[in-house]
């Protein structure tokens, strides 16, 4: 079958084939760059957060209603802890002052010597006076945890001391020496100047994520230090409980802590699995826009090609009739038809993918997002091809089912 007349006959109708042509590109150039969105947030929203087994971590907020000062703090802590852990099926417990994923943390800027006049990097510190590593499942890949020797108790409202040790994610590490293959031993410092505060790395983590959890490595640029603070009515605690044993373990850690404070204490749980639901719900509602917007297209698209293929079937029904009267076969009406489509796709395809590559551009220059992979594109134009050639195949095949006599009859 020659092209040129298909070509002519296109030529002599435009109006038609320019829309569809049009219609698929347009298609092509959002849902190649939609899919690619959702698969990154996808990623995104699946990327680990250190933390073993997130399913069976507890996180308690407590905030007494008769804390007390310094000593009274001090021991408190130390009392509800201990009913903590006393809890059937509690793992380990940790007081902590903040938790990851949860949108909401203590971070700091840092510098790796005191002459440096701008940050390196900005930390989350997380502060603990037990380890995190335990309770956490965190995985230790160079140096030491904390001793109980190396916990400071501090009192926040009287005093600016902080430790001068600390643990790292590997992130961090990279990011404060991008030449260093170890990081234990290395001091960086928090603040800027004669005044910045010195800390030397005694242990490095795999990862840990930031309370925000930010895209990009430094999501992972998270320490760890040892501080038993007071100063304020409110206690932080992370339980790692036995698998599948996460709720009996929340009612009952709950029911411990008003029990040892005689109801004198306000308390609110949330799961690590919660945390991470919330952290990502806005990538998840995105993502099933996306996808519904991606189908919405398709089905848009392919009725416009059934709705074109058809309108021309009719409109060229005697026209078949004749050809099928010279001694067409029916598989040569198909393919005619067949091959007027994929012209007419091919030719919004070839559109789509400069407009994919455009739009993508936009992307990544005006929201930083990463540049689309080639595989997006030959993915989206073999879909609309073959979307093409499914949508025509029944106006055309009922084309070529035409009976000459009834096609050649006068209306």
């Amino acid at each position: 079958m020659e092209i040129r007349p298909i070509f002519s006959a296109l030529m002599r109708n435009k109006t038609g084939p320019l829309l569809v042509a049009i219609q698929v590109a347009l298609s092509l150039a959002i849902l190649a760059n939609a899919l690619h969105i959702v698969n990154v947030r996808q990623a995104v929203s699946a990327q680990p957060s250190g933390i073993a087994a997130e399913s069976d971590v507890l996180n308690l907020f407590a905030y007494s209603l008769k804390a007390g000062g310094h000593e009274e703090q001090l021991a408190l802590q130390q009392a509800q802890t201990a009913a903590l852990r006393a809890v059937p099926g509690v793992v380990s417990v940790a007081r902590i002052n903040q938790y990851p994923m949860s949108q909401s943390g203590n971070y700091s800027s840092i510098t790796t010597s005191r002459s440096q006049l701008k940050k390196v990097a900005v930390t989350s510190l997380y502060m603990s006076g037990d380890s995190l590593i335990k309770t956490w499942g965190l995985k230790l890949v160079e140096g030491r945890d904390f001793t109980p020797a190396d916990i400071w108790n501090i009192d926040e409202t009287a005093s600016k001391d902080y430790p001068d040790i600390i643990i790292i994610t590997r992130a961090l590490g990279r990011k404060l020496w991008p030449d260093a293959s170890s990081y234990a031993g290395k001091v960086f410092y928090f603040g800027k100047g004669e005044t910045a505060r010195a800390v030397t790395v005694v242990g490095v983590v795999d990862s840990l994520q930031t309370p925000n959890a930010q895209v990009g490595p430094e999501g992972e640029f998270s320490s760890i230090s040892p501080v038993r603070n007071t100063g304020w009515a409110t206690s932080r605690y992370t339980i790692r409980a036995e698998p599948g044993q996460i709720e009996r373990v929340t009612k009952d850690a709950e029911e411990a802590l008003r029990k040892l404070e005689n109801n004198q204490v306000v308390i609110e749980s949330t799961t690590m699995d919660e945390h991470r639901a919330d952290r990502y719900r806005a990538d998840h509602a995105l993502a099933w826009m996306l996808i519904a917007v991606s189908v919405l297209l398709l089905l848009v698209t392919a009725s416009g090609v059934v709705g074109m293929a058809s309108l021309w079937v009719t409109q060229r029904r005697k026209q078949i009739g004749v050809r099928r009267a010279l001694g067409a076969r029916r598989i040569d009406i198909l393919r005619y038809f067949v091959t007027e489509n994929v012209m007419i796709t091919s030719a919004g395809i070839a559109s789509g993918l400069l407009g994919a590559l455009a739009l993508n551009h936009l992307l990544v220059s005006k929201f930083e997002m990463e540049r689309l992979p080639v595989a997006y594109l030959l993915a989206g134009a073999s879909l609309f091809w073959l979307l093409g050639i499914a949508a025509v195949y029944g106006p055309a095949w009922r084309a070529a089912s035409i009976s000459p006599a009834l096609a050649t009859r006068s209306a």
